[in-house]
């Protein structure tokens, strides 16, 4: 039974379609990405972050996004923070541990009544009103041809169920130490919800 899951969201442009270590896409949707090559879809459960890979050839396909890609500054991760705090206290969902990257976020979150994947939206759409209304949201100045500023975050996430206590535990310890394996400094949050096992 599934107890908790660990989830990425990306901030747009982190992890293409494309991308030669692999993605969980299927297609890519923008003819000027699409020639930079085919989606690269993999099935496999484990971080590709590590894998070795043409890493010209990744930073060249994102010359082709519509927009740069985004990368939090830290003022601006907190107001991510703030925004996945005020969602998480008006929903009642528990989140076990998380840790705001420049261009995403690791998140473990309790089995709730709503899924996963809503929850994931959620967060973005708070975290987003919180960036607005703090007058920092990374790409405020572009403007899509609807009017609006773009989304700082890409669609989708990246998910691992945890159907063990002994899971939840190995996720929160990777999450946690996620920010020291990039230099950041460790990251604790008020909203998150300490895991009891």
């Amino acid at each position: 039974m599934v107890i908790a899951t660990h989830a990425i969201i990306s901030a747009y442009g982190f992890w293409l379609p494309n991308d030669p270590r692999g993605s969980w896409s299927e297609f890519v949707g923008a003819w000027e990405l699409f020639r930079s090559g085919r989606a690269t879809k993999v099935t496999t459960r484990r971080s590709l972050a590590g894998r070795p890979h043409n890493n010209t050839a990744r930073l060249e396909a994102k010359k082709s996004l519509k927009y740069p890609a985004v990368c939090f500054t830290g003022v601006q991760a907190r107001a991510v923070a703030r925004g996945f705090g005020a969602y998480l206290k008006r929903s009642g969902v528990r989140m076990h541990a998380c840790s705001i990257m420049p261009d995403h976020a690791h998140l473990v979150i309790a089995r709730h009544s709503t899924p996963v994947q809503q929850i994931a939206i959620q967060l973005k759409g708070a975290s987003t009103r919180q960036l607005n209304a703090e007058g920092i949201h990374p790409l405020d100045g572009f403007v899509t041809k609807a009017g609006r500023t773009p989304n700082a975050w890409s669609r989708g996430e990246w998910k691992v169920f945890l159907n063990e206590p002994k899971d939840v535990h190995r996720a929160i310890r990777y999450v946690e130490n996620n920010p020291m394996r990039d230099r950041l400094p460790p990251q604790r949050w008020r909203f998150v919800t300490p895991y009891d096992g």
